[in-house]
């Protein structure tokens, strides 16, 4: 096979985790999502809105969280809106007042926000019409970096994981299924994992979509990864 000068640049710029901390990761992840240009970060949200809208995940879901992009973050939006034209329901997680966890707020056009403290758009409604996580059938999350056995760095709040620890105990994860996104450029060498970190169900960037096989009792990845269709 002929050497291919832009596979080769993307194989260069694999960030190395080796002896670098879990912060150093995530700065140098972040400054290279951010430095994307604005052209670039559209056709990017345009080619991931059009591998989830065909996962049969997706397809058969009914309630969606998902997440408003900033920071450099891959950008759901062209998929917010075709959720809203399939009839799906669509949530935007919010900051629980009581504990560091989230729950999912309804998400519709013509939307009020407010920011919250860490200033992230909220939607604006009375919390009986929040849901847990347990209660959604898709969840989007937003990550800073992953390697290729789906591990993550997330911002560093460790919200996400509190708020997905609920079936730790249980024999299996019936939902809801745990979406990652990012940029293709966000992957880096493995990383090292914890034992609260919760594995996802897949990833999905500009270029592909990378699926799991999880094991939620024990939270211990497959690390054999597999193409979804």
């Amino acid at each position: 096979m002929p050497d291919n000068p832009t596979i080769r640049r993307c194989q260069l710029d694999i960030i190395d985790t080796k002896n670098k901390s879990t912060a150093e990761i995530r700065q140098l992840v972040r400054s290279q999502r951010q430095n994307l240009s604005t052209d670039t970060q559209q056709q990017h949200s345009a080619a991931l809105c059009q591998h989830i809208i065909k996962h049969k995940k997706y397809r058969n879901s009914s309630h969606v969280a998902c997440y408003l992009a900033n920071d450099g973050e891959i950008d759901p939006s062209p998929l917010i809106e075709h959720a809203w034209f399939a009839g799906k329901k669509v949530y935007l997680p919010v900051l629980s007042p009581i504990k560091n966890s989230l729950y999912f707020a309804p998400y519709k056009e013509g939307t009020c926000f407010r920011h919250n403290r860490f200033n992230i758009a909220e939607p604006i409604c009375h919390p009986s019409d929040w849901v847990r996580a347990g209660q959604l059938d898709l969840l989007l999350l937003p990550l800073v970096a992953f390697d290729k056995k789906g591990n993550r760095v997330g911002m560093g709040g460790g919200f996400y994981d509190r708020t997905l620890a609920y079936p730790q105990n249980r024999r299996y994860w019936r939902k809801p299924v745990l979406m990652g996104l990012a940029h293709e450029i966000q992957k880096v060498a493995p990383l090292e994992t914890q034992r609260w970190d919760i594995p996802l169900d897949c990833i999905v960037t500009e270029s592909k979509t990378t699926s799991f096989a999880v094991r939620c009792s024990s939270f211990v990845k497959n690390q054999e990864t597999l193409e979804a269709t």
